[in-house]
């Protein structure tokens, strides 16, 4: 131990701390010294080889002072960039007296140099403050993509443990409805039917979810493709699904993709079957596949139809997860389709949008890389 008994003492910290503070406090001041000093040098120097024009180098010092030091030591270095100027460059010389014909110059360059002062004080201060907006925004975006794994790993979780206690419970009203239909009145087989249907739309809509929740947490595995063989995959099997409809189908050839398979014929199933779906009660449905050439490595893909279209005042709404602009009753569904074509656009860099009149039908587009960029 220290003979002294200082060490060990709970106060010695804090002289360290206040110089260091002092020092940083200091330092600014040093810099706006040492910029003018330097300005000061050149100045001399330049004037040995005939350079009149002397002054921006001090109003370059004031500015670098403004800049990394603030209002503070840009005034300092305003005030010995002056009594420098003044003393070594201004007639009577190495002296500080200012005859009446030299106030304008002099007023020009205080004028100038608070001008710089300011513009890079504020500069400094804005600098700054998007600097801080940045790191917040940064901050905010983790904080949101953390929100958004967890709830992703919550919805995947809860919808793969709701699927077997959906199934036994369709299961065994299956299996009531079975049995028991010789002594069932017309009212409890009708109960019955209302539990299996509810089961059948709740088995859909976690499918739906688990398909959703999946995109966002599987790697994509992209690859060279043909979106014409996709697209004609994703159509055959919406069809197998499709009875006593009238649909005249407009299939176009399509370019080479790159993409992920399983996700992209996964949104191409989707947004056709949204289209037939929304054309149920147009007789003939008219739907059709195409493409549109864009710049930027891309291709965008639509899907056109003859249904009951849109408002575009909801447009907004398309792609949201359960957002619906017609009634269940109207229009099956979950509401989650769109949004899944929205998620697997958002994976492959590009995006999804809709365009439509009420009455009069829908486009829907998907925008996927053309081949691979480094």
């Amino acid at each position: 131990m220290d003979p002294s008994g200082v060490e060990g003492r709970p106060g010695t910290a804090r002289p360290q701390s206040r110089a260091s503070k002092a020092l940083t406090a200091i330092r600014p001041y040093g810099l706006a010294v040492a910029a003018v000093a330097f300005a000061l040098g050149l100045a001399l120097l330049f004037q040995q080889f005939g350079v009149r024009t002397l002054v921006p180098l001090f109003l370059f010092a004031v500015a670098f002072a403004g800049w990394y030091g603030g209002l503070g030591p840009a005034s300092l270095a305003w005030v010995l960039s002056f009594l420098s100027f003044d003393y070594f460059f201004v007639e009577p010389l190495y002296s500080l007296n200012i005859s009446p014909a030299d106030l304008p110059y002099i007023t020009v360059f205080a004028l100038f140099a608070a001008l710089v002062t300011w513009f890079s004080t504020v500069r400094r201060r804005v600098e700054r403050e998007l600097l801080q907006t940045r790191d917040d925004l940064l901050k905010r975006e983790a904080e949101l993509e953390a929100s958004n794994k967890e709830l992703e790993a919550f919805a995947y979780s809860v919808s793969h443990d709701l699927r077997a206690p959906l199934r036994h419970m369709a299961g065994f009203s299956e299996l009531l409805q079975k049995h028991s239909a010789a002594v069932l009145d017309d009212k409890s087989k009708r109960y019955i039917g209302v539990i299996l249907e509810s089961a059948k739309k709740m088995g859909t809509l976690i499918d739906d979810l688990l398909g959703f929740s999946r995109i966002g947490r599987v790697e994509t595995n992209k690859t060279a493709l043909s979106l014409t063989q996709l697209a004609e995959e994703a159509l055959a099997e919406v069809r197998r699904d499709i009875t006593n409809r009238d649909i005249v189908w407009k299939v176009n050839k399509l370019p080479a993709g790159y993409g992920d398979r399983a996700m992209l014929r996964l949104a191409l199933v989707n947004l056709i079957a949204n289209a037939v779906k929304f054309t149920r009660t147009r007789a003939p449905a008219e739907i059709e596949i195409g493409y549109m050439d864009q710049s930027d490595n891309q291709v965008v893909i639509f899907v056109r139809d003859n249904g009951v279209g849109f408002d575009m005042k909801y447009a907004n709404k398309l792609f949201g997860v359960f957002q619906r602009l017609h009634p269940t009753e109207a229009f099956e569904g979950t509401g989650i389709g769109l949004a899944t074509v929205q998620r697997v656009a958002h994976r492959h860099g590009g995006r999804a949008w809709g365009e439509g009149l009420v009455g009069k039908g829908a486009t829907f587009y998907l925008s996927i890389a053309i081949s691979q960029q480094t």
